[in-house]
């Protein structure tokens, strides 16, 4: 059946992860992929997202893992920054936070594309 694909395999938003004074291991690579599969069902195939991972040598900050995201849309950059005692938590946080700006971003659009179709039919057009 080659015709059948997963759904899970179609979304293919390509992804960059750095780590700065980190060492990226294969499994926080694969936390990361795992915890932006949602966003990436909801974003272009074309969408761009760059994972920047670092360590606060400054030894009186509790929270020295902070994980940065920089998600390229089509017409936009949504960026978010997380920090906690741990980077597995810090990467968590930081999908939540992707999660929440990528639906606000969607309905945002959604809305504006309503209101113009229901103008332009208020004014005798269509569109």
């Amino acid at each position: 059946m080659e015709g059948i694909r997963n759904p899970r395999e179609e979304t293919q938003m390509r992804i960059d992860v750095v780590g700065r004074n980190v060492e990226v291991t294969d499994e926080i690579r694969e936390d990361i992929q795992r915890g932006f599969h949602r966003v990436a069902r909801q974003v272009s195939d074309l969408a761009h997202l760059e994972v920047v991972l670092r360590e606060e040598t400054n030894p009186s900050i509790s929270d020295s893992q902070i994980a940065a995201a920089t998600l390229h849309l089509k017409r936009t950059t949504l960026r978010a920054e997380e920090a906690s005692a741990t980077m597995k938590h810090s990467v968590k946080e930081l999908e939540k936070d992707m999660r929440r700006q990528v639906k606000r971003h969607r309905e945002l659009r959604r809305k504006r594309s309503r209101t113009r179709r229901l103008v332009a039919r208020t004014r005798g057009r269509t569109v």
